[in-house]
């Protein structure tokens, strides 16, 4: 069996594995095709980690929330392009989605107004980045559900 880290300022990578209670080599066994080795490399930031890992990882630490923290802090392209997510209780979920929602209601027919000649003029800016805005959080919200419903279905 492997020594408990002492080490201070742990990758997420580390601290989701020990909390799961799993050794390097108790992962790697869990683990399709990441050696420990691998996994201890990761770790200390030695080397980065491929999106195949992360799923490995991921799936063997039922922390669906590091493809989001993978995609968001490591992927380039992911560092410009995908939004950040937490794992947050169901209701808190909800009712964002629905706050959300009932903002962009109002705002409905202004984008219609906005994009029906397909040229957005100087004058609509202002009012087409809020609802871009209002779009993300929407957005934001269903990933965030969607997470909710991974996670919860990894843990039973």
């Amino acid at each position: 069996m492997g020594r408990a880290s002492t080490k201070e300022n742990k990758t997420i990578y580390q601290i989701y594995r020990e909390e799961c209670g799993l050794t390097r080599d108790g992962a790697s066994e869990l683990m399709d095709g990441v050696s420990s080795a691998r996994i201890e490399k990761i770790e200390y930031e030695q080397t980065e980690p491929t999106a195949y890992d992360i799923m490995q990882m991921a799936q063997c630490y039922k922390r669906p929330e590091l493809k989001n923290y993978y995609c968001t802090h490591e992927c380039h392209i992911g560092k410009d392009s995908v939004a950040k997510v937490e794992v947050k209780e169901l209701s808190n979920i909800v009712l964002e989605m629905i706050a959300s929602l009932n903002e962009i209601n109002p705002l409905v027919s202004k984008l219609v107004q906005i994009t029906r000649d397909g040229v957005i003029s100087e004058d609509e800016l202002h009012d087409f980045s809020l609802i871009r805005t209002k779009l993300r959080d929407i957005s934001v919200a269903v990933n965030e559900l969607n997470l909710w419903v991974e996670k919860t279905a990894m843990e039973k």
